[in-house]
């Protein structure tokens, strides 16, 4: 035999064994999965935890919010608010403590796919998307241009594939829509036809909420299915730091409520800005407010399903300009994930919003300590993790497929290392060291955990110099593009079936053609 040919044997076994070591693994072989339980990460200690909690309550008992609706102002009073002689809404210390004890806690986050369902409680962790995004960029030719409603389906499409993107939160604002209604209710359906993850969107209409309720009562069969397995969450953003209510917003949140729609409770200060730039300060507020809006939505349906979205942004604060890439973003929303964990109740944080404008380096590092700092701290719900730059002007589909790699990545960290008597592995270094080749390459033990124990990239590279050359020296931009034209020329979800398709688009004016959601249509 050659040289050649033994080398080329060589090649052929290495490649045929890479081929078996990709393939998909069962469930129950994965190394990580969504909803592994994290926690390690502390940056609060018990004593500062108590601090912030009485400077909390502190904070609603004595300042409260201003520019409450009348309808909130109602239902809060008779639960045991009280306006100040400002015209604040105050809420006491004992509104606060009875709320936490009764608020919904230990709920599932559904999807359509009941396999893709979620138990986002104690410490457990699960990466998702969001951002609302006005623009795409194009990895290649460095172009921006406004992001459309197709865009924000074949987004969803591509979310849909991804191992650790537990759910779809809109990426983008479909910047082709005329009006809110259209915006609302277009969004709404590409994102649920894209994925059969969990989808949070949201409203700027009451009356939008509505025709949104109606889709969503026919692709679950029923209202009453609906209600029983809500797919659907609605971000809310019911206040404007510091310490005022957003009026529009408010009216949503009332009908998403009582349309049974579980609700992002959404505050984002901005540290130096709209909220303390002393970090402990900036936790404080986002607790109070998130706190507030506890309140609030149980004052209007007690155990309502809410997720406590306290998002702490960061200023730099040399420019004023936000900065989601930022250490201190990482460390807030660490902490706001510890408060969580006090009071019992789900979190929904935010973490890789790189202020990078490309799939960079920068991009790489900011996207990578964020996403697993707030991920190791136990965050349930982490919004914005993937697809997003510019601190979330713009996304990039090569980015949701590089991310995914980071987050399977920061998935392993949160699992952390299972110490057992079979894996401090005494009898193995025995065997080893006493009776065998002096390494463990071969061993029983190594072959049985390398795809249990081990997380491996999808288009991150670990050839050696020499192989990458030889595969053509392509950079892992290059790698992602080629995988998303792979995965969006042919993965077209179709669980919503056209009986249903078209009884949605007799009743509401749907923008995305049919035929963009078939395969062949020439787009990819």
């Amino acid at each position: 035999m050659t040289e050649e040919r033994k080398r080329g044997g060589r090649r052929g076994g290495r490649a045929a064994r890479q081929a078996e070591r990709a393939a998909p693994l069962q469930d129950a072989l994965r190394p990580v999965r969504p909803g592994m339980e994290g926690g390690r990460y502390m940056p609060l200690t018990d004593a500062e935890i108590l601090k912030i909690h009485h400077a909390a309550l502190e904070v609603l008992e004595t300042v409260g919010l201003c520019d409450a609706i009348p309808s909130c102002i109602e239902a809060v009073t008779a639960a045991g608010g009280r306006m100040s002689d400002g015209g604040r809404l105050l809420f006491p210390r004992a509104l606060i403590e009875d709320t936490i004890a009764r608020a919904a806690r230990h709920f599932p986050v559904y999807a359509q796919n009941p396999a893709q369902d979620m138990e986002p409680w104690g410490k457990r962790v699960y990466f998702g998307t969001a951002g609302a995004a006005v623009h795409m960029v194009d990895a290649m030719t460095r172009e921006h241009r406004d992001s459309t409603l197709a865009d924000l389906y074949d987004i969803a499409r591509l979310v849909d594939t991804l191992d650790h993107a537990a759910f779809y939160q809109r990426s983008v604002t479909a910047r082709d829509m005329q009006s809110g209604r259209d915006l609302d209710v277009n969004t709404l359906y590409a994102c649920i036809s894209g994925t059969t993850k969990h989808v949070g969107t949201s409203f700027v209409s009451p009356r939008n909420i509505e025709e949104g309720l109606r889709i969503l009562h026919r692709v679950a069969g029923g209202e009453d299915k609906w209600r029983a397995r809500p797919f659907v969450s609605m971000s809310c953003c019911f206040v404007v730091p510091p310490l005022k209510f957003a009026e529009d917003a408010c009216a949503c949140l009332e009908a998403g409520v009582r349309g049974g729609m579980p609700v992002l409770l959404l505050s984002a200060g901005q540290a130096g800005a709209t909220s303390p730039a002393a970090l402990a300060g900036a936790v404080v507020l986002q607790v109070a407010e998130c706190l507030a809006g506890l309140a609030y939505v149980n004052a209007i349906k007690p155990g309502a399903v809410a997720i406590m979205g306290s998002w702490p942004f960061v200023s730099d604060l040399r420019s004023g300009a936000m900065s989601g890439g930022s250490p201190e973003q990482a460390l807030l929303s660490a902490a706001c994930a510890q408060m969580m964990h006090f009071y019992d109740l789900t979190s929904g944080l935010p973490a890789g919003m790189t202020d990078s404008k490309l799939p960079d380096a920068q991009a790489g590092a900011e996207k990578g300590y964020t996403n697993a700092i707030v991920g190791v701290a136990g965050a349930n719900m982490i919004y914005e993790s993937l697809g997003m730059h510019a601190s979330l002007l713009s996304t990039c589909l090569e980015s949701y497929v590089i991310d995914n790699d980071t987050l399977g990545a920061a998935m392993r960290m949160v699992r952390g290392i299972d110490v057992n008597d079979e894996s401090l592995s005494v009898d193995v270094i025995r065997q080893v060291c006493l009776d065998g080749p002096g390494h463990f390459l071969g061993s029983d033990q190594t072959l049985a955990l390398m795809q249990r124990e081990y997380v491996y990239p999808v288009v991150g590279d670990r050839t050696s110099p020499k192989e990458w050359k030889e595969i053509g020296s392509t950079d892992v931009v290059q790698k992602a593009r080629d995988r998303v034209e792979k995965i969006l020329a042919s993965h077209y979800p179709s669980h919503i079936g056209d009986e249903v398709d078209e009884a949605i688009r007799a009743e509401a004016d749907i923008k995305l053609p049919r035929e963009t959601m078939r395969p062949g249509n020439g787009r990819w």
